[in-house]
């Protein structure tokens, strides 16, 4: 049987940057789809939803970062941005907004087929587990508090608060199983980047604290007082069960 090619939306105003991501993308075997602007990119989205999106930031009326904003609604595909802003503000807001991965001007078609293809090991393991034998139990109960527990279970790619499943996106899924594989044990932000991103990240680990902010608001019963997911000032991050 034929294996059917990953569906990838390409969404960039640049006509040749375009052009070349997306020679270079087929070349790799995706089936890819252009969107030159944020409300073509979320008409494709809403005929026909991608598998993994490119998103430029600067798109004119409706920019990159509301096309995220609007996509996470709804979807956790994995999203890169490609952008020429390489201020560290916009890449934590458009981390915050939603993407999972940020490449800036000019860059190397390799570089952002080496993500994609990184980011789909890790969907790959968000929806089956770890990839490793030994993956641990079934479920574990990450916070029994009131009003519902919180239960990860990782070989099913999920969470649920109670009856309610918590809308992880895949890094989001990948962090918590990784602080949840040694509950009480302090991870780096190195030591994160090193295996839920597995390339890194510029070497620049404040994406991890944007994350780590982002899955707080989810799986937190107060984001602004966290107990579950807590920081140890000068070294990193540890879960805490509760």
């Amino acid at each position: 049987m034929a294996r059917v090619a990953l569906r990838l939306l390409v969404v960039e105003d640049d006509d040749p940057i375009r052009t070349a991501l997306r020679w270079a993308l087929e070349d790799e075997g995706y089936d890819v789809a252009e969107a030159v602007s944020g409300e073509d990119a979320l008409a494709h989205v809403a005929v026909a939803t991608p598998d993994l999106m490119v998103v430029d930031l600067m798109l004119g009326s409706m920019d990159g970062f509301a096309v995220i904003r609007e996509v996470r609604r709804d979807h956790d595909l994995p999203i890169i941005v490609v952008s020429a802003r390489a201020d560290t503000h916009d890449i934590v807001a458009a981390l915050e907004a939603g993407a999972d991965d940020y490449v800036t001007k000019p860059f190397e078609v390799k570089e952002i087929t080496a993500r994609l293809r990184a980011l789909r090991r890790r969907a790959g393991a968000g929806s089956g587990g770890t990839g490793t034998p030994d993956a641990g139990p079934a479920e574990v109960v990450l916070d029994r508090h009131p009003p519902a527990p919180l239960v990860l279970r990782e070989m099913r790619g999920t969470v649920h608060r109670g009856e309610q499943q918590v809308p992880l996106t895949l890094t989001e899924f990948r962090l918590l199983c990784e602080l949840a594989s040694t509950p009480g044990r302090v991870f780096s932000r190195q030591a994160l980047l090193e295996r839920v991103w597995e390339h890194g990240f510029f070497g620049d680990e404040r994406i991890v604290d944007v994350h780590i902010r982002r899955l707080r608001t989810k799986v937190e019963l107060d984001a602004g007082a966290p107990r579950l997911v807590v920081t140890v000032r000068g070294l990193g991050y540890r879960l805490d069960p509760q």
